[in-house]
């Protein structure tokens, strides 16, 4: 799992780099090992990425991101999650 923590006006300066960055991760989800990928925070304060890599595959990542090369991330840490409950997408819940 990698989580990010954005500088306090990502919003205002992250236009620039949107495009590229949503692409990254795109490509990402698409050939590498990401599962999932989205904003936290309303406003967007962070990021939340799910990987089925190991890290220094992640920092692959975290080194090629767009945000990380404009100064947008702040902070990256990556840790281990073990997951203890999940369902599929398209279930319902009841």
């Amino acid at each position: 799992m990698l989580t990010y923590r954005y500088v306090d006006n990502v919003v205002e300066r992250r236009g620039p780099h949107r495009e590229a960055h949503l692409a990254h991760i795109a490509r990402w989800s698409a050939e590498r090992g990401l599962v999932m990928a989205g904003a936290t925070g309303n406003p967007p304060s962070g990021a939340l990425f799910v990987f089925e890599a190991d890290p220094a595959e992640i920092e692959e990542f975290v080194a090629a991101d767009p945000y990380g090369e404009a100064g947008l991330v702040v902070e990256s840490r990556i840790e281990p999650w073990t997951v203890v409950a999940s369902r599929p997408f398209d279930e319902p819940l009841s």
